[in-house]
């Protein structure tokens, strides 16, 4: 059998995904990554890997494996967490889970495993690989989604590319988290009842204002409101069934000053017209988010730096006395100014399509690559839990373009946009704007 080193993180999938290798005979090496000390911002007060790594040891004496330990801190403070403050201070959300799986756990842990003889390298995602060969005889590693639809995790490695896949091993991808919980506690794993981790991959739960003053100054700035009855907001879109005014129209975002382009793209119900393939500056006027101005609102309070705040945040704000939540519809890093409108229907919080830039197209099946003309259904996710949605691919000079049945909530620059064929996570990229 193969010899392979498993991420072993100190929590109950990975321990169980170790256990389940070694039932299959293959040779199985433990390695614990250190990746991160310091504690500025954590809600635990510690660095929590210390925990982690007493119970990775546990489970390692336990299935008797041998078990390294690997300090990572220093890529992963350049390449995961250095990317996140300079993001956050362009006013951009950043991923970091996701740049964890491409930058480290896929990558610089992969080089660790290979110098240890690793034939693959195995981690507890929720997720399953395929293989398929093609008439070409090449080999294409596919990227499908974990079993388990409630933990399904392959969103998270939306990112990985090709030679990535080709060592990689999803052993309890075809589990439910109740089974994996079960076997660990038949074999006695002490992490059997251990909670999963949250928040920050491999930083814990942060108080992300706090995080991000290692590096970001706080600012003090003014926090704006921006009423339904804006006057650029039209009766285009409509809000999607299930919000509270459901049926009321909301518009499609334009460009800075510009009109929605003539013709209209999508049907009552929100459908886009397959008989009417819009045009490329049709495309980006929808994905444009709204761009407001101090002059389009109403001073409502103050904040301490633009940059600690996410589109569709609506804690952190401190200002009450609203029958409905405050949600933040755009913030403006440069003037230090947060925009703000009240409840979840507001229209400035719906748009319906996004843009990838060109150079942020990733095609994890590089065989499914669309060139520039071209294309195609897929169901979409644009954050980690959120419900798959029906949506088109378009493939332009300018990028991708993703326009969806119905609007979508939140859409967030900086975050990452998967595309899904059934199981298969076909491809992702970056939300540029």
């Amino acid at each position: 059998m193969a010899r392979v080193v498993i991420g072993l993180s100190g929590g109950v999938d990975s321990s169980v995904a170790a256990y389940l290798l070694k039932q299959q005979g293959h040779d199985v090496v433990g390695l614990f990554m250190i990746n991160w000390h310091d504690t500025t911002g954590t809600l635990e007060g510690d660095c929590p890997w210390h925990d982690d790594r007493v119970f990775a040891e546990l489970v390692a004496k336990k299935l008797d494996i041998p078990l390294h330990v690997v300090d990572l801190s220093a890529d992963y403070r350049t390449r995961v967490v250095d990317y996140m403050f300079s993001e956050y201070e362009k006013g951009r959300t950043p991923n970091p889970d996701v740049l964890c799986n491409r930058e480290i756990k896929f990558d610089v842990f992969l080089r660790e495993a290979l110098r240890l003889g690793a034939d693959f390298v195995a981690t507890g995602h929720y997720c399953r690989k395929a293989e398929e060969t093609l008439p070409d005889g090449r080999t294409i590693y596919k990227l499908l989604a974990g079993a388990d639809p409630n933990k399904d995790q392959s969103y998270f490695l939306c990112q990985l590319s090709q030679e990535q896949l080709r060592y990689a091993l999803f052993p309890v991808g075809d589990l439910l988290k109740p089974e994996v919980r079960r076997i660990a506690a038949e074999q006695g794993l002490a992490t059997a009842k251990r909670k999963d981790s949250q928040g920050i991959c491999f930083v814990g739960k942060v108080d992300l204002p706090a995080f991000l003053q290692q590096k970001l100054a706080s600012k003090r700035g003014n926090v704006h409101e921006i009423f339904p009855t804006w006057p650029k907001y039209g009766p285009k879109a409509r809000i999607p069934a299930g919000t509270p005014d459901a049926g009321q129209a909301i518009p499609a975002p334009a460009s800075p000053g510009a009109e929605r382009p003539e013709g209209d793209l999508h049907s009552p119900g929100g459908q886009h017209a397959a008989d009417v393939p819009p045009t490329t500056e049709q495309l980006a006027a929808l994905a444009a988010p709204w761009r407001y101005t101090v002059r389009d609102g109403k001073k409502i309070g103050e904040h301490g730096g633009a940059h600690f705040y996410t589109i569709g945040q609506r804690k952190g704000l401190g200002i009450g006395g609203r029958k409905e939540s405050l949600f933040i519809l755009a913030t403006d890093t440069v003037q230090n100014v947060i925009y703000v409108g009240e409840g979840d229907s507001h229209p400035g919080l719906w748009r319906q399509a996004l843009h990838i830039a060109p150079r942020e197209i990733h095609w994890v099946n590089p065989a499914r690559t669309m060139p520039a003309g071209q294309s195609a259904r897929f169901s979409v996710r644009i954050r980690y839990r959120q419900p798959l949605q029906e949506a088109t691919l378009f493939v332009r000079d300018q990028g991708a373009y993703i326009l969806f049945d119905t609007p979508q909530r939140g859409i967030t620059p900086g975050q990452f946009a998967a595309w899904y064929d059934g199981d298969e996570l076909v491809g992702s990229g970056v939300i540029s704007e």
